[in-house]
């Protein structure tokens, strides 16, 4: 499931014997449907009959599974039964939805010919297919989450070894377009980001983990390794785009990535049966562009998706305050592309300024209100360039386009007027060729399909209204006709009428048929009356009749004329959905500082971290009270040593700090009292305990892939939070492994970093490095409890409070108590005898390499009465038990030499 061949060199052994070779045997309608099976044998068929979508054999079989529908048997074809198995045409989308999100593709098969006229089966074809990275339909589509069609094309080297990867992404229903060129280690790094819905992959590749690096995808879809040719890639994207070059896009140097725009174009086309007039333009991505984050770190920071893979509490669903989708979908663009150049976010920050510095009333919350009114028209648009574009969506779209001219207003209203903003104010100026026709062609609130009529505004076209008329006004024509015929006839008993049989007639009795005019015509002969017909009503009968037929033909005609009138304004309509997608970000980012009381970060060409009073946006929304902290790296202060007890907040202060820089580059305000950046060129992160069983990682092996990542590519402008690194193997390696790592970020990455870890040793580390610092999270014992204070110290902790968490976390007071009594002997032990965690920085680098040179002290032996007092625990005891123990303590002490004790 979830993987297909997009034009294979042979049908699928599993189809047989519905699609055998030789189609002689079956019925002409099956001839039929397994002759277009036979084009898409990795797809499931939904094949047209009449008001149902019929899957037949293996597609029924399941479809009925993985739809829980009904599987049916009817007649045979070919000498074998025919499985069967429908939905209901006008309801295939909620089917269509439930399969795509299996990972399932589905190939729509439709009746285009007439079947009057039509000698044998109803000619059909595959109008569109639907597939996990093809959506377009609002009912298959996520509001919130744009779907993405990716293709990979690597480059080898001589010995077959990939040396470059061409990766190109479509949002189908937007019409933008991306490419980029990564190293293959990059790739997955990549993949995170863009987490595309389907991917396509030449059917010569084998391994996919092996060939890119990552595990297998969820959606893949293998198409002939010739869609990948880089010039035929090349040419098809010049083509697409309707230009001489791709310089202009900043594609001059790209290879690779233009074989994989090629195949994923052809691919994107063919799935839906024409051209993509929506996509023209380009944008070229560079890994140099953005902030670094590699998937770990999109993970543990949760910006769009929790650890537990929940949708809350994240960043993003903090921030997603928009009025609109579209603004909503460029938060989560933004969140995962952070730029490297602090411009773009001062501007988008001096923005957020200008709302809230303006008077609320006609600032931001006029804008937010206006905003409401707003729809998506950057996926109407994508519909409309596909002929999908359904009669709502057009009136969708009329209705923004009038809401333009109040944003504009409120924009240009604002005292402060920065370039974002300007840029934004015009760029919402209303195509107004576009809006009057969307306003003299749809009727003001129009049916939600075009079957249904009444989507086609009176007034548009004359036929039309003449025919609405016939059929609306029947009744009101035939009393007027009949009014007229009795004042020419002077037959004041006549009367116009109309049955299913016969039609319309005038009906005069037999008495006064010779009054009747010669243009009358005899119809019917009664015993006491004659019916007749006129040229007049004879016309008027042709019309009446067919009325309704016709006026639904002739509404469908003028509504696909309708739609490829529109197509000329597609650029204009995918102008205007990017800057209310901005505009309405930016005032969704002006309304989360205000009301969390963020402030605006500030840029500095030199080097830090500079945080005051720093908090963790989404935890300080889940807690009554947040203790905010400080944080400041710079050149003389690289290394931060954390130490604490569990629970103390170690991990809340890491990610706030990744979390405020984050933040700062995207162009939000941040939640501090100030904050202040140099260069910031990647995040990090090693926090957690997770394993990969299935790709063969145990947890330690995940951890130290993690680590190494960050030793090989961590610069001095980047940023690492490294939590409890080395605790998944012995106390001696991962002491040992800590600080080996700690001490080559300091003298090898220069990175900012930020070491939360319980090894104590450690924190004799600034004596050797004077860049490093120690700091740690307090707490307070008392009764054996702890309380923590959340608040970061200077200098290293004294304790880790583990048995006191434990405690907390509910573990049996029996337990506790034989821990805490192992726990004594472990530090008498570790005081009475010479070991590597005390000696760890002495110099040579390990004391105890000598240590076996030096004589041991001899373990004195404890007494018996002391040994039972560290082992109780007084709050345990009642009084009965405690006199009792007071007795037998008596009896210790007398039965114990003086010279032991």
């Amino acid at each position: 499931m979830g993987n297909h061949t997009a034009t294979p060199d042979s049908l699928p052994a599993s189809a047989a014997p519905a699609l055998a070779a030789d189609f002689s045997q079956h019925t002409p309608m099956m001839q039929q449907y397994l002759r277009i099976k036979a084009d898409h044998p990795g797809t499931l068929v939904f094949y047209r009959m009449g008001d149902f979508y019929e899957l037949f054999f293996d597609d029924a079989e399941k479809a009925s599974r993985l739809l829980d529908l009904t599987l049916t048997q009817r007649g045979a074809s070919g000498g074998n039964p025919i499985r069967m198995a429908g939905v209901p045409h006008h309801s295939c989308e909620q089917y269509l939805a439930k399969l795509v999100k299996l990972g399932e593709s589905v190939a729509i098969c439709e009746q285009i010919g007439d079947p009057a006229t039509s000698k044998g089966p109803v000619e059909r074809k595959v109008v569109r297919v639907v597939t996990p990275g093809t959506l377009t339909d609002a009912a298959l589509l996520s509001d919130k989450n744009d779907v993405y069609l990716l293709a990979l094309c690597p480059t080898h080297n001589r010995r077959g070894v990939a040396t470059n990867v061409g990766l190109a992404w479509l949002n189908l229903a937007s019409g933008a377009l991306r490419l980029a060129e990564v190293a293959p280690e990059q790739v997955a790094a990549a993949l995170e980001r863009i987490r595309p819905s389907e991917t396509l992959i030449a059917d010569t590749v084998v391994d996919v983990q092996a060939n890119f690096g990552v595990p297998t995808l969820a959606a893949t879809t293998r198409v002939p390794a010739w869609h990948f040719d880089v010039g035929s890639g090349a040419a098809r994207l010049r083509e697409q785009l309707d230009v001489a070059s791709l310089d202009g896009f900043g594609g001059d140097s790209l290879t690779c990535a233009c074989g994989a725009a090629g195949a994923l174009l052809l691919y994107a086309a063919a799935t839906q049966g024409q051209q993509l007039r929506h996509v023209r333009s380009l944008k070229v991505e560079y890994e140099s562009e953005y902030i670094g984050l590699d998937p770990a770190t999109r993970r543990n920071l949760e910006l769009t998706e929790t650890l537990r893979g929940t949708e809350s509490p994240t960043l993003f669903s903090l921030l997603d305050t928009c009025a609109t989708t579209m603004g909503s979908r460029l938060l989560r663009h933004w969140l995962h592309h952070p730029p490297r150049d602090a411009s773009v976010a001062q501007a988008r920050q001096h923005a957020i300024g200008a709302l809230l510095d303006a008077p609320s009333s006609t600032g931001l919350d006029a804008l937010r209100t206006a905003l409401r009114k707003i729809s998506d028209i950057e996926r109407i648009t994508g519909r409309l360039a596909l002929l999908s574009a359904r009669p709502r969506d057009l009136s969708c779209l009329r209705d923004t386009f009038a809401a333009l001219p109040d944003l504009q207003a409120i924009v240009a209203a604002l005292p402060a007027q920065p370039a974002a903003l300007t840029r934004i104010g015009a760029a919402l100026e209303p195509p107004g060729e576009c809006l009057h026709l969307l306003t003299s062609a749809i009727a003001p609130e129009p049916a939600a399909l075009i079957r249904d009529g009444g989507v086609i505004a009176r007034g548009y076209d004359a036929d039309l209204d003449e025919l609405r008329d016939i059929s609306e006004n029947c009744d009101q024509f035939l009393i007027d006709l009949e009014a007229r015929e009795r004042t020419r006839t002077g037959i004041s008993n006549l009367r116009v009428e109309y049955n299913k049989v016969h039609g319309f007639y005038i009906e005069v009795t037999r008495g006064q048929t010779d009054k009747v005019p010669d243009d009358y015509r005899r119809r019917q002969t009664l015993k006491n009356a004659e019916r007749y017909i006129t040229p007049e009503l004879k016309a008027f009968e042709d019309k009446a009749l067919s009325a309704q037929e016709r006026a639904l033909a002739r509404e469908r005609a003028l509504y696909d004329a309708l739609l490829q009138n529109l197509l000329p304004f597609l650029a204009d309509c995918q102008r205007v959905a990017s800057a209310l997608a901005e505009l309405d970000l930016l005032g969704a980012l002006a309304e989360r500082a205000r009301a969390l009381d963020w402030v605006a970060p500030e840029f500095a060409a030199d080097a830090g971290i500079d945080i005051e009073q720093g908090r963790h946006p989404v935890v300080e929304a889940q807690v009554e009270q947040f203790i905010a902290n400080d944080c400041c790296l710079s050149d003389e202060r690289k290394l931060l040593l954390i130490t604490g007890p569990n629970m103390g907040g170690k991990s809340t202060f890491m990610r706030q700090t990744a979390l405020i820089a984050l933040l700062a580059y995207v162009g939000s305000y941040v939640p501090a009292k100030r904050a202040r950046f140099g260069k910031l060129d990647r995040i990090f992160t090693r926090i957690g305990a997770a394993d990969d069983l299935a790709g063969g990682r145990s947890t330690f092996m995940v951890e130290m892939t993690e680590a190494a990542a960050i030793l090989n590519d961590a610069s001095s402008s980047s940023l690492v939070l490294m939590d409890e690194i080395g605790r998944g193997t012995s106390t001696f390696d991962g002491l040992a492994l800590a600080w080996a790592i700690a001490r080559h970020l300091l003298s090898h990455n220069h990175c900012y970093t930020l070491f939360a870890t319980h090894y104590f040793e450690l924190t004799q580390l600034p004596a050797e490095f004077a860049q490093a610092a120690n700091v740690h999270l307090s707490a307070v014992e008392h009764d054996h409890g702890i309380v923590f204070l959340h608040a970061v110290s200077e200098g290293p902790a004294n304790q880790s409070y583990g048995l006191q968490v434990a405690q907390l976390a509910g573990v049996p007071a029996a337990v506790i108590r034989a821990a805490r009594k192992h726990l004594v002997h472990l530090e008498q032990q570790s005081i009475g005898q010479p070991t590597a965690q005390f000696d760890l920085f002495a110099s040579p680098p390990y004391a105890f390499e000598d240590a076996a040179d030096e004589p041991a002290q001899a373990d004195a032996p404890e007494h018996p009465a002391l040994e039972k007092l560290r082992a109780l625990d007084p709050n345990d005891l009642r009084p009965r038990d405690a006199l009792d123990l007071l007795y037998e303590l008596h009896e210790l002490a007398k039965s114990v030499p003086d010279a032991s004790r």
